[in-house]
């Protein structure tokens, strides 16, 4: 494994250049009407904001750590906090995403059910809030409701050790694992493999996809970051998984380590690739991009 001096820098870099990212991003969605109102990006924006908080907390604190060597308050109560944002934030945003790549087949196929306010409540509105209070609700409980004695150590990564809350009831790593990881990473795969196949079929069949133009920029959008979770976070997955399922722990151990070191990068890239899909930064880089070929075919008479 990389020296704690790289670790360092790994993550500090992109962690910097992702929370500018995420504010000029979040600026845009959140102070465009257009944008705002407009119901594909609001998962975005949750999955942004979310990041953000993580970033300026979880990522920061792992920085702190990786540079002094040891955690920023040698407390109980900031062991368990740190742990718990560690935990709650990244699974929020695995189950977030899951339920876009399913949303997208409603907003592309079937978007006459999200026509009426109680549909969009339903089918929209209720999911984003009920994913984010049961990854809330589910970490409050196994974090700050067991009775279990955990063993703080500042020199440790987030001060605790957490073998004692996840050995104490084998239920819970279980559900873990299966509803808040592999699951949601199965349906990013599924989900995201049928709409391209999906659309592609779609403009086979009738030489021309029903409002592809409308249609093609959250498709792309949501393709884009499903490739980001297949590369950074499939192989940790898979590997937690073999482990789970009788895998020796000697097996693997630095693919694993590296696995869980860049899973982070998910955090990193997606406010870039949500950049990417702006209409008004398009339009404007063309424009800039068009100004400077003119300038350059203009030359001053002599």
């Amino acid at each position: 494994m990389f020296s704690s001096r790289v670790c360092l820098w790994l993550y500090l870099i992109p962690n910097v250049l992702s929370i500018v990212c995420s504010i000029f991003v979040l600026y845009h969605f959140l102070f465009n009407r257009l944008i705002r109102q407009s119901i594909n990006n609001h998962v975005i924006i949750v999955l942004i904001l979310v990041g953000l908080v993580s970033e300026l907390t979880d990522i920061l604190w792992i920085c702190h750590y990786y540079y002094f060597g040891y955690t920023l308050f040698s407390t109980s109560a900031f062991a368990l906090t740190w742990t718990f944002i560690d935990y709650s934030f990244y699974t929020i945003q695995t189950l977030l995403f899951a339920w876009a790549t399913i949303e997208r087949h409603i907003l592309v196929f079937y978007d006459r059910w999200l026509r009426t306010k109680t549909q969009r409540i339903c089918l929209h509105y209720f999911p984003l809030m009920l994913i984010v209070i049961y990854g809330l609700t589910y970490y409050s409980i196994i974090f700050f409701g067991t009775s279990c004695k955990n063993h703080y150590d500042s020199s440790k990564m987030y001060g605790m050790s957490i073998d004692c809350i996840f050995s104490a009831n084998s239920f819970i790593p279980k559900w873990g694992l299966i509803f808040n990881q592999i699951v949601p990473t199965l349906l990013i795969i599924i989900f995201s493999v049928t709409l391209l196949l999906r659309v592609l079929l779609q403009k086979r069949r009738l030489h021309q996809s029903v409002n592809w133009r409308k249609q093609r920029k959250m498709i792309i959008q949501v393709l884009s970051i499903s490739l980001i979770y297949f590369v950074f976070n499939a192989p940790y997955k898979l590997i937690y998984l073999a482990y789970n399922l009788g895998l020796s722990r000697k097996v693997g151990v630095q693919f694993s380590s590296y696995a869980e070191f860049f899973v982070y990068y998910i955090t990193f890239i997606l406010p870039f690739v949500a950049c990417g899909t702006l209409p008004e930064l398009r339009k404007k880089l063309n424009k800039l991009f068009c100004y400077n070929q003119q300038q350059r075919l203009i030359h001053p008479a002599t």
